[in-house]
C-alpha cells in the first residue's frame, strides 16, 4: 500500500497521532497531551538511580528499529496494527520514526518508539523485555534530548508509569503553542 509519508508528518504536525482500532488506522487528538519534563520537574525512583550506576545496560538508537516496533506492538490489546508496524517502518526510513534502545549485552532489555520533528520527539510506545529496561531508555532518552536541546518529550497520554517520572499534562491551546515552537527548531536524535 501506498502511504503518503509527506501528510502523515503533516499530521503530526498538527497535533494528531495515529492510532488503530477495530474499525482500522485513524487520526486522534486529545483535548490534553501529557508531557514529560526535560528541566528539573524530571524525576524517577531512587530504586532506577541503582539500576543506572550499575551500568547493566547500554543505549542504542535505531540498532533493531523493527524489534522495537514490535516489541511494542506485542500486548493482549494493541493499537498498533500491521499498517501502522508498515507505516511506521517507511517514516524510519525516511529519518521520521526513531527507537530509542537499551540493551544487556546483545538481547533487547526495551526500547521507546518515537516520531521526531524539529525540536520534538512524540513518543508513540515503549516495552520492556528485561525488568527496568525501558525505564532506563527514557532516563537515557530524557538526557539525550536535553543534549541535543529538544524543545518537547511529547508522551500522548498520561499513565501511572509516566506520572513517576514527573509526566505532565498540558492543555491543546498551550500544547499547539509549545508545538510551534519545536518545529522550528532544528534538532537532530543522532
Amino acid at each position: 500500500m501506498q502511504y503518503d509519508l509527506a501528510a502523515i508528518i503533516q499530521g503530526y504536525a498538527q497535533g494528531y497521532f495515529l492510532m488503530a482500532d477495530d474499525t482500522g488506522l485513524g487520526w486522534y487528538k486529545s483535548r490534553d497531551r501529557t508531557l514529560i519534563p526535560l528541566d528539573d520537574r524530571f524525576r524517577y525512583p531512587k530504586s532506577l538511580q541503582r539500576v543506572l550506576n550499575q551500568e547493566r545496560f547500554t543505549v542504542a538508537i535505531n540498532r533493531d528499529f523493527p524489534a522495537v516496533v514490535a516489541g511494542c506492538a506485542d500486548r493482549e490489546t494493541t493499537w498498533i496494527s500491521e499498517e501502522l508496524r508498515e507505516i511506521y517502518l517507511l517514516l524510519h526510513q525516511a529519518g521520521f520514526a526513531y527507537s530509542f534502545e537499551t540493551w544487556q549485552d546483545d538481547k533487547l532489555a526495551g526500547g521507546i518508539l518515537g516520531i521526531v520533528i524539529g525540536g520534538a520527539f512524540i513518543g508513540e510506545s515503549m516495552f520492556y523485555h528485561i525488568p527496568e529496561g525501558s525505564k532506563v531508555a527514557m532516563v537515557k532518552l530524557v538526557e539525550r534530548l536535553r543534549q541535543r536541546q529538544f524543545v518537547m518529550f511529547d508522551a500522548q497520554m498520561m499513565n501511572p508509569h509516566l506520572e513517576r517520572f514527573g509526566a505532565y499534562r498540558i492543555d491543546d491551546e498551550d500544547y499547539q503553542t509549545l508545538l510551534q515552537q519545536a518545529l522550528f527548531r532544528p534538532c537532530s536524535l543522532v
